[in-house]
Formats: C-alpha cells, structure tokens, sequence
C-alpha cells in the first residue's frame, strides 16, 4: 500500500475516533469503515485507490449530522441520508487533497460516496455493492430483531436493487437466506 493511502486511511480513522457511539468496544464510525475495508478487499481485491478511499471514508463523521436534526418521515430521512453523501464526500475530499491526490482522483471518490452514477458507473456500483454487503453481514440481524416482517421484506427488496446482478448472485451463495427474503436477490 503506498504511504499516500495509507496517510489517507488514518486520517479517515483518525476522525472516526471521535464517533462517541460505541459498538463492541469501539467507535461506530471507526468500526464501520474497517468493515467496508474488509469487505471491499474480499469482493474488489483489485479496487483503485478511489474506490479504497472511498469504502473508508462511506460513515466519516457520521455523528455529526444527527438524524434528530431533520423532519421525521421518509422526506426527513433522504435530505439527511443527502446531507450525509455530501458531508462524506466533502471531508474525503479534503483529507485526500491533503494527502497528496490530484482532482481527478478526489472527485472520482466524493462521486462514490454521493452515489453519483449507480448502476452505470462500476465504481459507484462496487461501493454500494459493499455497503450492502455490510449491512447483510453486520447489521441486518439486529435491524430485524427490531422490526415487522414487512419492513424487513421492503429493506430487503430495496437492498438487492441497489446491487449490481453480480452481487446479487453472491448474496444468494453466501448467505443462507429465508426464501422469501432470497427470492429479492434472484434475476427476473
């Protein structure tokens, strides 16, 4: 790894450190981004530096645009899932800038985490092929835990929609799904 991305992934940790919600023990932003990195490196082992960056960076000070801070309802929830997109992209931005990365590359990243081209951009498409991989990994077990079997099926159903065909027919072979929850993962 060259030391220019690795000053850019300590920097994104860096921050993340700060995130005072704790899961198992550690910041959730921080522990977060080690997840997309994880899972980035299994699915896209030949991801550039962009796309690396941007997998980290995905949660970058999420804490700090507090969902509380918006309408409730469903319009509440997209202008702050937006608000995030651009506030993550605006700190990788900068931390890359500062780290040594031309325009070309930083925009290519802050693209990624705006979500910027989904479905016709492969980059674009690889990060939310990750993200949803590591909400089905990590995260989807206590969300349902949490929630009706109806929404449950619509989160599932949205979550492989998002996903490229590819991810979708690894979804399938990697996790042991229900077959009604499976069934939003098959081509039609």
């Amino acid at each position: 790894m060259s030391a220019r991305k690795q000053a850019v992934l300590d920097a994104i940790d860096a921050a993340n450190t700060q995130d005072p919600n704790i899961e198992d023990g550690q910041p959730e932003a921080l522990l977060y981004g080690q997840r997309m990195s994880v899972e980035l490196d299994r699915l896209f082992p030949d991801a550039s530096d962009a796309l690396q960056i941007a997998a980290r960076g995905q949660h970058v000070e999420r804490w700090k645009l507090a969902r509380s801070e918006y309408p409730d309802g469903r319009v509440g929830y997209l202008t702050w899932r937006k608000a995030q997109a651009v506030h993550h992209a605006d700190v990788v931005k900068s931390l890359m800038t500062k780290g040594g990365y031309g325009a070309e590359q930083t925009e290519a990243s802050a693209r990624m985490l705006r979500k910027e081209g989904i479905k016709r951009d492969d980059e674009v498409q690889a990060l939310e092929d990750v993200i949803c991989f590591v909400f089905l990994k990590w995260y989807f077990q206590p969300f349902a835990a949490k929630h009706s079997a109806e929404k449950i099926q619509r989160i599932v159903e949205k979550t492989a929609r998002k996903m490229s065909a590819e991810g979708r027919a690894r979804v399938l072979n990697e996790f042991d799904l229900p077959d009604h929850l499976a069934a939003a993962f098959q081509d039609r």
